[in-house]
């Protein structure tokens, strides 16, 4: 069934990943929880709900709002640094992570309250007014919304505008040809490198999360960057973080950039404190001695783990403080003073302006 592309510019589009089980229900085929659905029930996620013999998505064409962002906020510091970047979710998830930090996007069950309304060619349209280079799908997972975000992807294809997805990679192999073939880039959530963390704080399993990694690595040309988020006595410990380095290095190669940053207690894990800063600084030096070229720290002040550096002669490439660039080496993708290659997508001589400045922008 193709993506449902001009059908209805907003409300209920039949899902396209499903089918009909031995014993009357229906299966979705989306992600790894393959979700068995009588008439009427909603999967997981909540926006999918099956209605008479087939499993629909509801929340099509609709947004939680859409906000103007810098790229580094996504995080991508590879992928046009200092450009804008036109971002939206929707409501629900796949994953139920107890420290969830937009739980009140990813959580909401009220769609019809929370959204926003826009079709494909409207956000594409408006991506291109407000100066955008991007559109990206964020806040919640845009895999549960994978039709529009297809559909939305299709119509900023068409008008030279890049989109992202941000996303914590919980997709069925079949799915994920045809969603992340229209995706340029995309930033993948890595939640922790344990079973047990993504059993009893995901509601979700690893597993499908490396495979997704390692097919983005080497079955695609997407850009993605991974981030992981270090909760203190969770997923912090020296032995974890060295476990998921050796793996990175050894399935995606020392080029993919790799995002430590810092939790803040929300959502239903507000009994566990402040990751330190020294933690993220921590992770990333264990990253870097395992060979990783493009190690960062998020969520704290820490000019130098943000910064970009030259794997060769060690000039400092692109220097940031937050959002906000400073010195920029880059040129034809190669740094500025040696000419080493430098992994990432840098088209122009300059990087954009946009600085960390975020802007709520209204379409429909």
């Amino acid at each position: 069934m193709p993506p449902a592309e001009g059908s209805n510019p907003v409300g209920h589009v039949t899902g396209r990943w499903q089918h009909r089980l031995d014993d009357g229900r229906i299966q979705c085929d989306l992600c790894p929880r393959y979700c068995r659905l009588h008439e009427g029930q909603r999967a997981f996620c909540f926006v999918r709900q099956r209605i008479g013999d087939q499993i629909q998505l509801t929340s099509y064409g609709k947004a939680t709002g859409f906000c103007i962002d810098p790229i580094e906020k996504k995080p991508l510091n590879h992928f046009h640094p200092g450009t804008s970047v036109l971002s939206f979710g929707t409501a629900g998830c796949n994953l139920g992570c107890r420290f969830c930090q937009n739980w009140d996007i990813s959580k909401a069950r009220e769609v019809e309250k929370l959204s926003d309304s826009a079709t494909p060619d409207q956000v594409a349209e408006a991506a291109i007014g407000a100066g955008c280079r991007s559109v990206a799908f964020t806040y919640n997972d845009p895999v549960i919304f994978a039709e529009y975000a297809i559909d939305v992807a299709r119509a900023c294809r068409k008008r030279g505008v890049k989109t992202v997805a941000v996303t914590a990679g919980y997709i069925t192999p079949e799915a994920r040809r045809d969603f992340f073939a229209e995706m340029d880039a995309a930033n993948v959530d890595l939640k922790a490198f344990t079973d047990q963390f993504y059993h009893k704080l995901c509601f979700a399993e690893l597993g499908p999360v490396l495979d997704t990694l390692r097919w983005l690595k080497h079955e695609t040309n997407v850009w993605f960057e991974v981030t992981t988020l270090l909760i203190p006595t969770k997923n912090d410990s020296v032995e974890e973080i060295d476990r998921l380095c050796a793996w990175f290095v050894e399935n995606l190669g020392p080029d993919v950039p790799l995002h430590f940053t810092a939790f803040h207690p929300d959502f239903k894990l507000t009994d566990v404190p402040h990751t330190p800063p020294e933690t993220c600084r921590r992770a990333r030096e264990q990253a870097r001695r395992h060979g990783l070229r493009y190690v960062y720290t998020g969520n704290i002040h820490d000019s130098g783990g943000q910064s970009t550096y030259c794997v060769e002669c060690g000039k400092v490439l692109i220097e940031r403080d937050w959002y906000r660039l400073g010195t920029y080496q880059v040129k034809d993708g190669r740094c500025a003073g040696c000419g080493a290659n430098v992994a990432g997508h840098f088209p122009d001589a300059r990087p954009g302006d946009w600085g960390p400045r975020r802007r709520r922008l209204m379409i429909a």
